[in-house]
């Protein structure tokens, strides 16, 4: 028999308000599986992805204290398709391992509903097997773009090569069962289409 539990995949491009949604959905109940968290705790001092990070790329991957550098691999990553590769048969395994026990965990402590927030869910291919559901926060590239700028002081150009290189809108919605379109909505409202979807998840 399939468990009474929902496992919802959160996913939105760059700006589009999924970490406000993801907050509102912990707020009712959910437990959150964030893979963006975890990937970071892998690279920390001391995380888990390090002595395989110094192995494959060098000591001067890892900063004096003892973390990935991140910029310098972002550059190497960046440049280097290869690379990319190889990083992410480190990290993602590891970050499949590491979401499998906390959802365990959120199972044995009896919540209705786990929320992945998985920024690559539409375009990794391996997530959609896992999930009952994925819902898609979606809002215009033009809002994305001046959310992200406001944000992260970044420039036009810089916002639109991110958003390139993540799913299409057309994409995403494709991937989607339900869908938050955050275009104009204020918290409030926001909150509103949140709490009626998790009414539906079981929350």
């Amino acid at each position: 028999m399939h468990s009474s539990i929902q496992r919802i995949g959160l996913t939105g491009g760059i700006g589009s308000g999924k970490s406000t949604v993801a907050r509102i959905l912990v707020a009712f109940g959910a437990a959150l599986i964030d893979a963006d968290v975890i990937s970071r705790e892998l690279t920390a001092p001391g995380g888990a992805a390090i002595g395989e990070l110094a192995k494959q790329f060098g000591p001067h991957i890892i900063t004096a204290e003892g973390a990935m550098d991140r910029e310098r691999m972002r550059q190497l990553a960046f440049s280097d398709s290869a690379i990319k590769g190889q990083l992410e048969a480190i990290i993602h395994p590891l970050v499949s391992q590491e979401s499998t026990r906390q959802a365990s965990a959120a199972v044995q402590s009896g919540r209705a509903c786990i929320v992945f927030d998985i920024p690559l869910l539409v375009e990794s291919g391996r997530w959609r097997q896992q999930l009952d559901r994925v819902l898609v926060v979606d809002c215009t590239e033009e809002t994305q773009i001046a959310r992200v700028m406001a944000r992260n002081a970044l420039s036009r150009e810089m916002v639109v090569k991110i958003i390139a290189g993540q799913a299409s809108r057309a994409q995403r919605l494709a991937a989607a069962d339900a869908c938050i379109c955050n275009e104009g909505l204020s918290l409030h409202a926001l909150e509103r289409q949140v709490r009626e979807l998790a009414n539906s998840f079981g929350l």
